[in-house]
């Protein structure tokens, strides 16, 4: 693939924003019809918990990638592929740290809706992110790119 305009992966939104669009869509639901999950203090503790190890997470991985000197963003073309760090046991590490926070977000907000809006919010990201980053990153590296997906899931 040649570095051109069309060298990016056509993600449908930036992936934080797709998180935001859901957990707000959640927030707002719980304004209208109250829920709960846990007693306090477990979900602040567990909530607190998720959220400090996905914004971990997410600087390791985003580090990884400046220390290779390729794009953090979705929407700019990659210039390495990216397979040590988080990358040994992840393809998606950002994403499972954007995950990590939604749930520690929804455990601390108390809310059953953000929990339902979770399968939904993974399946965007699913065919409106990933599917479209793995088609990009297959034609842009080939053979290392297909032999790193055969050693390394997609989540965990």
């Amino acid at each position: 693939m040649t570095e051109d305009a069309d060298d990016k992966p056509g993600v449908i939104a930036l992936p934080p924003f797709i998180y935001l669009a859901f957990l707000l869509a959640g927030l707002g639901l719980e304004v209208i019809a109250p829920t709960a999950l846990l007693a306090a203090p477990l979900r602040y503790v567990v909530g607190g918990a998720l959220i400090a190890g996905g914004l971990a997470l997410a600087v390791v991985a985003s580090g990884r990638f400046r220390a290779a000197g390729t794009n953090v963003r979705p929407t700019l073309p990659a210039t390495a592929l990216v397979t040590d760090g988080p990358y040994r046991f992840t393809r998606n590490p950002m994403y499972l740290a954007l995950t990590a926070v939604y749930l520690g977000l929804t455990l601390t907000a108390d809310s059953l809706w953000l929990l339902v809006l979770l399968p939904p919010l993974l399946a965007v990201m699913h065919y409106g992110v990933i599917r479209r980053e793995e088609r990009y990153l297959a034609d842009k590296f080939g053979t290392p790119y297909h032999d790193y997906m055969g050693r390394v899931r997609r989540w965990l």
